[in-house]
């Protein structure tokens, strides 16, 4: 009788079936979010990397605020859920999302953001290793403009509510690789931050 009641006791300990690793340990993102972490994972996956618990957790946060992250907000969000979790924590799944071009960095506010674009993109060569609107000026423009070596990120910051909107630009892109072209520079990444008010706070 005891070896049977010890049984049943495993098999309720055990993880469910289909059950996500973030649902288990008490942290819970809507459908969207999940869609989005199962891009993120094949993703990893293909670079034959591993998107880790920690490092599942802390992207889906920053996928479902709309606002950028700081680390230590970071921090405290997944304290509700893991009391134990060290800022040394948060700060190596930031670099390795960092790393791997799926949240970006937003200077002036010194906080985190995830690029959709990356997580969208069946590009193989796109992200992070170039862009399709830095290999069509190549080719315009002979060997004389080279590639983008990164995942360009442009973005609108709205300054009342703090929203961030990331923008995939060719135009852009194409641009900057030929003013700096021009000067003789090689251009190999580009962060621009554009901060103004966004259009439901200018319609309020």
């Amino acid at each position: 009788m005891q070896e049977g009641s010890q049984k049943d006791q495993c098999r309720k300990d055990q993880p469910s079936a289909g059950r996500r690793p973030e649902a288990q340990q008490g942290l819970a993102f809507s459908a969207e979010v999940e869609a989005q972490l199962e891009a993120a994972r094949q993703w990893c996956v293909a670079r034959g990397e591993r998107l880790t618990l920690t490092r599942a957790q802390v992207l889906g946060l920053i996928l479902s605020d709309p606002r950028p992250s700081g680390a230590y907000e970071l921090l405290s969000r997944l304290r509700e859920s893991h009391p134990r979790a060290a800022p040394p924590t948060v700060y190596r799944a930031l670099e390795f999302l960092l790393g791997l071009g799926l949240i970006h960095r937003i200077e002036r506010l010194s906080a985190f953001t995830a690029c959709l674009h990356v997580l969208e993109c069946h590009d193989s060569s796109c992200c992070p290793a170039g862009s399709e609107a830095g290999r069509a000026v190549s080719e315009e423009a002979g060997t004389t403009v080279p590639k983008w070596a990164g995942h360009r990120a442009y973005f609108l910051i709205c300054r009342l509510c703090g929203h961030v909107r990331e923008l995939e630009e060719a135009l852009v892109s194409r641009l900057l690789l030929q003013t700096a072209s021009g000067l003789g520079f090689r251009a190999e990444s580009a962060t621009v931050e554009i901060v103004g008010v966004c259009a439901e706070c200018a319609g309020k």
